[in-house]
């Protein structure tokens, strides 16, 4: 197959979106179909992408400079694309270039697929404009009708996109994890040591960009309850963003800054509780990566989180999505660290089961069917 995928980030900035991504295009060129990717790019990228990347004209998004809004299909992206002539255009954001994409395909009787990486409706409520959260949710509703197929990464979101379409061509795009980079094994005592913690001191994670619909304010507010309290507790900071500020006032918090490879996993295995507050996550590959740590994970019972974790058997889901009850039950795995290490255990045996190759498969498999579908109608029109 030939697949034009579209992307609003695709690696100048690192997030969990377009990891998948990334790994999908390594997954369908290793199995020898051909991918050409358009996205917005700078000249100080996070990775080296994978595959061929064609660079489409774009600006700083306003309010949130860090990331860069396509422009659409400018006369030579539109001709690269006629070119390579896809039969399947895969559109993973909402942004001017996704939504123009989609018209192409549209144009040209061309198999389009969408896929969900995040809950975009729900970052109106974090930076002031709550009331355009319906117009934001008729738009995405609209991209979602427009195309063949929609891809979701939990069923949850897959039961919303049948509601949304009428229709069932919709699937499931899970999300793999690494799990040699993120290993209980790479727990380090002496590193922990090294960055101030006292080995009777619990190390509470926050991993991530560091952004308001991440959650920071309510894992910042967390914490300092926590201390408040008396607990022994400190914050392990792994990640970057404009809203560090938010964390800056954490009482012997430690930031990292951004880290990867050996390093990352390193980090992430050398806490000892996971808090993900975020509220925003359509999959929480974060979770996973937890996961895979071995971590005793808390977050609020969101349809991502409770389509990783089981509630008290691989983590601790919070029903109420306060800073009270984030707090409560990190206190509770602090008194009780024998539990607290029988669910990080489980939680590595559960993220085991997780492998990106079985992931990007269900995407080649979605592939093959729209395909499929889209013959037998010209069969029947013919």
């Amino acid at each position: 197959m030939r697949i034009a995928l579209f992307s609003g980030n695709y690696n100048y900035l690192r997030e969990g979106a377009n990891q998948a991504m990334n790994q999908l295009v390594g997954y369908l060129e290793r199995r020898g179909h051909q991918v050409r990717i358009y996205s917005p790019t700078t000249d100080t990228p996070a990775f080296e992408p994978t595959g061929t990347l064609i660079s489409v004209p774009s600006i700083p998004l306003p309010g949130r400079t860090e990331f860069r809004l396509g422009l659409g299909l400018a006369g030579r992206v539109r001709r690269d694309l006629c070119a390579f002539a896809p039969e399947i255009v895969h559109v993973t954001a909402p942004d001017i270039l996704n939504c123009r994409a989609v018209s192409f395909a549209r144009a040209h009787s061309i198999a389009s697929v969408a896929s969900v990486h995040t809950r975009y409706e729900t970052y109106a409520a974090y930076y002031g404009f709550g009331w355009a959260k319906p117009l934001i949710a008729a738009h995405l509703h609209r991209l979602y009708r427009r195309v063949d197929h929609v891809l979701a990464p939990t069923t949850a979101l897959a039961d919303d996109m049948v509601a949304v379409r009428g229709d069932d061509a919709v699937s499931l795009w899970g999300r793999g994890v690494d799990t040699a980079r993120f290993d209980p094994a790479r727990r380090d005592m002496g590193w922990r040591r090294a960055q101030g913690f006292g080995d009777d001191e619990t190390v509470v994670l926050f991993f991530g960009r560091l952004v308001k619909e991440k959650g920071v304010e309510a894992f910042a507010r967390t914490l300092a309850m926590l201390v408040a309290k008396g607990a022994r507790v400190r914050a392990l900071i792994v990640g970057a963003g404009p809203a560090a500020s938010a964390l800056a006032e954490l009482q012997g918090a430690v930031f990292t800054g951004y880290l990867d490879g050996t390093d990352l996993g390193r980090a992430a295995a050398s806490a000892d509780i996971m808090l993900n507050p975020s509220l925003t996550e359509a999959f929480g590959n974060v979770v996973l990566e937890g996961m895979a740590s071995g971590l005793a994970i808390v977050s609020p019972d969101t349809p991502s989180a409770a389509h990783l974790l089981t509630d008290g058997q691989t983590g601790l889901l919070c029903a109420e999505p306060s800073v009270a009850a984030y707090a409560a039950a990190i206190s509770s795995l602090i008194d009780d660290p024998k539990y607290r290490n029988a669910l990080g255990k489980a939680a590595r045996e559960a993220s085991l089961k997780r492998d990106w190759n079985t992931a990007s498969a269900q995407v080649e498999e979605a592939y093959y069917k729209v395909l499929d579908r889209r013959s037998r109608c010209k069969l029947r029109r013919a």
